[in-house]
């Protein structure tokens, strides 16, 4: 057997293969996609303040319908990106809460404690700075904006900063960007729902009962999850005025997160299943046999029941939310004309109350809460971190950016309003990154390599490979 394991090391990829193997490797590098973001906005700031801005915003309005005999749905081209690809990334979102909560760092108390104590830090001291500069004035109603990190350009400019940044403080940091978004999901679904029609949130809750019921019953085929969760749950929710993302979130809980069979059946299954292809007689080196394929096919069904349904999803649709849905959110709403009076736009009862909710709120609640956590002795420090990890982890959680523009655009009635809002975000959020950056990189140590425990864990991993069927590798 290892003699075949060698040559499968010696297979040459194909000229298709190659090409596009620079574009998978980039799909799978996570932080990657909030520099594209970045690459999306200063597109989008370009196209309005250099260019014509009028095409830019006529292409957004762009009217799209869709029609089932006398049904028709028509929306503007921004609002399908604001209400229905924005349900993805919320369904992505929902299925990484659940993923979280059963077996991630959410998963047990002691590991929950701190980031979910940082997070509510984070969410609370933002919006009591905002009601601060913003109490008995209309504007009020935008108290979440600046509530929101925006984990993909937090993790991409922590991606910037390598061994300065320990895997346990990015860790943290998406736990807490985790319950983070929970908490926006509820603000939204509270406080920025308006003008309900029962009717649809009636039938809204009975695809949602029927899809719990799928997972109960055993169903793993995502495509009912698909059929009745857009063309049920999303679409009621779209039409009940509840924010059609809440739709999303809602559905990524009834998803299955439990694979059909545990990992030692899995690998006992795969290993009889190549056994068998090792000895059924072989037509061609090129070529499968009629019963090497149906061979094949088992082990296919095998790899499917030993995925769960929710971690398949997430695997599956991360690309496409973090490298197409995201940029696209971002380049159709970063387009804000930059006007001559600026600092005076700056110096608005909406935007000081965003940036110094972003930038000030952020650090506070979020290095406040953990320090008392700690301090307290109901929380540890990350592993190979010190408070100054903290204090610019906390930081950087500033860049509010996606959720914060999101929920600005629900906050705010007026076009004036939004634009301040969407100006501000973008300046606070870059301040935030920039002394968050400054602060890991300049005020950190790097990690001290525990070389004893490294060649003991290589050891331990040498004997696990050379290990037989107790785990029969040769």
């Amino acid at each position: 057997m290892s003699d075949n394991l060698d040559q499968s090391k010696h297979v040459e990829l194909s000229l298709i293969e190659r090409l596009l193997l620079p574009l998978d490797n980039f799909l799978k590098n996570k932080p990657v996609s909030g520099i594209l973001l970045f690459v999306s906005v200063i597109a989008a700031m370009i196209w309005v303040n250099f260019g014509n801005a009028e095409s830019y915003h006529q292409l957004w309005e762009t009217e799209i319908s869709f029609r089932f005999g006398e049904w028709e749905l028509n929306k503007s081209f921004h609002h399908w990106i604001n209400d229905g690809l924005m349900a993805i990334f919320f369904f992505v979102v929902g299925l990484e809460i659940k993923r979280e909560i059963i077996i991630g760092d959410l998963s047990k108390w002691s590991q929950a404690a701190l980031p979910v104590a940082a997070a509510i830090g984070g969410m609370l001291i933002p919006a009591l700075i905002f009601i601060f500069f913003n109490k008995g004035l209309p504007t009020e109603r935008g108290w979440g904006v600046p509530m929101a990190t925006d984990i993909a350009f937090a993790l991409g400019v922590l991606s910037l900063l390598g061994k300065r940044v320990p895997v346990s403080i990015k860790i943290f940091l998406t736990a807490l960007a985790i319950v983070d978004d929970l908490g926006a999901v509820l603000i939204i679904a509270f406080f920025y729902t308006d003008n309900l029609l029962f009717l649809y949130l009636e039938y809204g809750a009975i695809f949602f009962v029927v899809m719990i019921i799928g997972n109960y019953m055993g169903i793993r085929k995502t495509w009912f999850y698909a059929i009745v969760g857009i063309m049920g749950l999303w679409t009621a929710f779209l039409l009940s005025g509840v924010h059609a993302t809440i739709g999303g979130v809602l559905a990524a809980f009834t998803i299955p997160a439990k694979s059909k069979i545990n990992l030692p059946n899995y690998i006992r299954k795969t290993r009889a299943h190549l056994l068998a292809v090792m000895k059924a007689k072989s037509v061609d080196d090129n070529y499968l046999s009629e019963e090497q394929q149906e061979i094949i096919e088992d082990i296919k069904d095998t790899g499917s029941e030993a995925e769960s349904p929710l971690q398949r999803l997430e695997h599956t649709l991360s690309p496409i939310v973090f490298f197409i849905v995201l940029p696209l959110f971002a380049f159709s709403n970063a387009g804000v004309k930059i006007q001559e009076d600026i600092l005076e736009t700056l110096m608005s009862p909406v935007s000081l109350g965003i940036f110094f909710g972003l930038v000030l709120g952020k650090f506070i609640g979020i290095y406040g809460f953990s320090a008392i956590m700690i301090k307290l002795g109901w929380a540890k420090l990350p592993a190979n971190s010190s408070f100054t990890h903290i204090a610019g982890m906390a930081m950087m959680a500033g860049i509010g950016f996606t959720m914060s523009i999101f929920i600005s655009d629900l906050a705010f009635e007026s076009q004036e309003l939004r634009d301040q809002a969407k100006m501000t975000i973008l300046v606070a959020s870059l301040i935030a990154g920039l002394i968050g950056a400054l602060i890991l990189r300049y005020l950190t140590k790097l990690p001290e390599v525990d070389v004893e425990a490294s060649v003991a864990e290589s050891k331990k991993i040498d004997i696990e490979v050379d290990m037989d069927d107790r785990g029969n590798i040769d």
